[in-house]
């Protein structure tokens, strides 16, 4: 049988996709995290020309994964300190927002990290819906999307410190195991 018959008269069951979920979202936040702990202190709050610091990149894609491994924003319950507004990187900081220091951050990717698997377990992957009504896609794909999210912010913060430090961030494969020679 060649590979588009049997492809097609098959199905993944709902725990390996489950697997696959958990495993590139902990890929994707283990890179995210060798990203933050390679910041150095003088690139961590400097916008560099950019439209964003560091930190508010790497606080941002945390607060979304945050958020998107939830059914929907009804549950959500944000961090413990975080600072209205301040996730919206299309927004200037204003009032009396301050930069989240490296550690802040470091423990807000704990958090995130530590509710993966519970978190994708419990979601109904086969909701037509993704149970946030900006995005009009089923829940399944929208997780795929929220993966998308993790490495897209992970990649830009890693090409930053590639431009700063001569060093970027290694692949994570699927199962946990981080490459230590950063990739070119």
């Amino acid at each position: 049988m060649d590979q588009r018959k049997r492809s097609a008269s098959s199905t993944i069951s709902m725990e390996a996709l489950r697997s696959a979920l958990k495993s590139q979202y902990h890929a994707s936040l283990s890179m995210l995290r060798t990203a933050i702990r390679r910041c150095p202190d003088n690139l961590w709050t400097s916008s560099g020309g950019h439209a964003n610091q560091f930190w508010r990149i790497a606080y941002h894609t945390l607060y979304y994964t945050h958020l998107y491994l939830q059914a929907n924003n009804r549950i959500f319950s944000p961090w413990e300190h975080h600072q209205p507004g301040i996730q919206h990187m299309d927004k200037p900081m204003n009032g009396s927002r301050r930069p989240y220091a490296k550690a802040e951050v470091l423990a807000y990717w704990s958090l995130c990290r530590a509710m993966v698997d519970d978190a994708v377990d419990a979601l109904d992957l086969t909701n037509p819906r993704s149970g946030f009504s900006w995005y009009k896609v089923p829940k399944m794909e929208h997780q795929i999307v929220n993966i998308r999210h993790i490495q897209y912010h992970q990649a830009q913060l890693a090409d930053r410190l590639r431009v700063a430090t001569g060093a970027g961030v290694g692949w994570a494969d699927a199962r946990r195991r981080t490459r230590t020679r950063a990739t070119n």
